[in-house]
């Protein structure tokens, strides 16, 4: 079969390849073009766009990069209809994947749905375009079953794919020892910095972090580093050459750190799954603040707080 999967940030990414990995193993003969990251492209196919050329955060930042966003969205549409995919796979990213789910459906051809979107956070009334264009969703948190079923919406409830994700990882957890030393790290005890994925997060919540480190003296402050950033956008921000920031190695991090400072997202939920205290960060512009005061309708931004 042919699969064409759209994905628009590094979450959507490790849970992209995942499922690419899984229906390999279905399908000998799967063809995947997509939209996602460098994990998904590991898994072979054809990468379309890079997920870091298509996050924009924001209210304001949305409205600053319309004209990009929506060059994208005929980019895609054009895209598939040459490629002819089996079926288009949409995960998350519902502002831009909502869109493409009501051409595609117009073209007859299988829309799945893998991550819903979080429309029992805001935007409730998306849940009518979806029951409308969506052939089948597939939800990842528990009370997102009963969520939809308040609209007469059935869903399959698969479970959240980070937990197998972690529990691999955890067999090849290394010493605090051999991490520090492989890492060139010192033997303090480690809190572990996780600010984002995308350029304008990182450059909005780093530096609210890092203001905490002189409260700090007995501890080390090592920054996860996300997979589609160079290291080069962190540097400005650490005048304290003690601080270390290391790429690819967000799991052992957080295996090895007391505790952590999150921006709000997927992050949130892994560092609860290696059971590490956190604090949940989040800042956004003084007018994406108050409108999404006005929008949001759950109490905390926190998914492990939500679950």
């Amino acid at each position: 079969m042919k699969y064409y999967i759209i994905a628009g940030e590094a979450s959507g990414d490790l849970h992209g390849s995942n499922l690419m990995k899984e229906l390999k193993k279905k399908d000998a003969n799967a063809e995947f073009r997509f939209w996602g990251g460098d994990l998904m492209q590991e898994q072979g196919g054809t990468l379309v766009k890079h997920y870091r050329d298509l996050a924009f955060m924001g209210f304001i930042e949305v409205v600053m990069n319309l004209r990009t966003i929506l060059k994208n969205i005929d980019h895609c549409k054009q895209d598939i209809v040459k490629f002819q995919p089996d079926c288009v796979i949409l995960i998350d990213y519902p502002g831009f994947n909502l869109r493409i789910a009501e051409y595609v459906k117009a073209l007859n051809t299988k829309v799945f749905y893998y991550i819903s979107p979080q429309i029992w956070a805001w935007k409730q009334n998306r849940v009518h375009k979806i029951k409308k264009v969506v052939d089948k969703m597939f939800v990842i948190l528990p009370f997102e079953k009963d969520f939809y079923k308040k609209f007469e919406v059935e869903v399959d409830f698969v479970g959240h794919p980070l937990i197998d994700a972690i529990e691999n990882e955890r067999k090849e957890q290394p010493t605090f020892e051999d991490f520090v030393r492989t890492n060139d790290l010192t033997k303090k005890p480690i809190i572990a910095l996780l600010p984002g994925s995308r350029k304008q997060e990182i450059s909005t919540m780093l530096p609210i972090m890092l203001s905490v480190v002189k409260d700090y003296p007995n501890h080390q402050f090592v920054i996860a580093g996300a997979p589609s950033q160079d290291e080069s956008l962190y540097r400005p921000f650490l005048k304290d050459n003690s601080i270390s920031v290391i790429f690819g190695k967000t799991y052992d991090i957080l295996q090895q750190s007391e505790a952590a400072l999150v921006t709000s997202g997927t992050a949130t939920l892994e560092t609860a799954l290696f059971q590490v205290p956190e604090v949940v960060c989040y800042k956004g512009s003084f007018v994406s603040y108050h409108i999404a005061k006005q929008l949001i309708k759950v109490k905390y931004i926190s998914l492990v707080n939500l679950i």
